[in-house]
């Protein structure tokens, strides 16, 4: 196994980063979900879920957590998980990683670390949603253990909603 490369880091979210956070979300979103939901409800999304008070909620570091991932001091993706109301589950919020850095291995390296976070904590397995026209990450999900578990549609708000797979993989 070849040493860690110090020109990548998975840091945890400090207020300094809920700016550029912002902005790399922005980026990242509107260039992976055309196609799959409508301008509307990605502009709904990413309304709610990168203000500072949302994003103010993964700091303190109980039961939920996010990491920027930045490769030679360059945000250039991001990954959240938190421990969910089952007994021994954690719940993959959110893996992101900006188009000209995949096929890096930038992806598997922070599912790992959610993995061993997960087992830290004691958990046996790991759960995420994904939208099920989302084939390409789905795919990706599959090669790193996860099977769908089942489908599942949850209200946002403001009528749009998310039309999922539930996947799970254990420990």
């Amino acid at each position: 196994m070849s040493p860690p490369d110090p020109h990548i880091q998975l840091l945890p979210l400090t207020e300094a980063d809920f700016a550029p956070l912002a902005a790399l979300a922005q980026e990242i979103w509107h260039q992976h979900y055309v196609g799959i939901v409508s301008a509307e409800q990605l502009d709904y999304m990413l309304a709610g879920r990168y203000t500072p008070a949302r994003l103010r909620l993964y700091l303190p570091g109980q039961d939920s957590w996010l990491r920027v991932l930045k490769v030679g001091g360059e945000f250039v993706g991001y990954c959240s998980y938190a421990l969910t109301d089952m007994p021994r589950e954690m719940k993959l919020e959110q893996l992101y990683l900006r188009a000209d850095h995949k096929g890096e291995g930038l992806g598997g390296r922070m599912l790992r670390h959610v993995d061993a976070e997960a087992r830290l904590r004691g958990c046996t397995r790991v759960m995420l949603t994904v939208n099920k026209k989302n084939v390409d990450s789905i795919a990706i999900y599959q090669k790193f253990g996860f099977v769908i578990r089942e489908a599942a549609v949850f209200a946002i708000g403001r009528g749009f909603v998310m039309d999922d797979f539930v996947m799970e993989k254990a420990l």
